[in-house]
């Protein structure tokens, strides 16, 4: 299932990735909360150099905040517990197969397992052999 996000959803997506309210994002680009509100809602237009504050307060690219859906894998660099814009120093997006990536998560989930079972069987083996060494060394 595909669900393409709209410019809106993308803004409101980043700042609550961010932890932000409403608030705290409007005085960031220095609107009124009330005008902040309808960016997210859909119901204004955005100008050009509107989108290009907002992607600079998410340290994002402009053309990143427009490819935003649910096939992005973020990449941040920094310290993310205090979402502070401050002390991210880069955000890379990037797009993804999420089907692709599941698929390969399977297959690591199952050679791990099979190392594993390999390891144990190793261990058993290794036991016995320390076992038959003893028993040589005391005949």
């Amino acid at each position: 299932m595909s669900v393409d996000l709209n410019l809106a959803e993308r803004i409101k997506f980043m700042r609550t990735f961010y932890g932000w309210s409403q608030e705290q994002m409007a005085e960031k680009l220095q609107l009124a909360t009330s005008s902040y509100a309808k960016i997210e809602r859909g119901q204004s237009d955005v100008t050009f150099s509107k989108l290009q504050q907002i992607a600079k307060v998410f340290g994002i690219e402009l053309s990143d905040l427009f490819k935003l859906n649910e096939k992005n894998v973020f990449n941040i660099i920094g310290d993310t517990d205090s979402h502070a814009i401050s002390s991210i120093s880069s955000i890379n997006i990037y797009t993804c197969d999420a089907a692709k990536f599941q698929h390969e998560n399977e297959k690591l989930k199952f050679i791990v397992e099979q190392k594993d079972k390999e390891i144990e069987l190793l261990k058993q083996q290794l036991s016995e052999f320390r076992e038959i060494i003893s028993i040589l060394k005391h005949s």
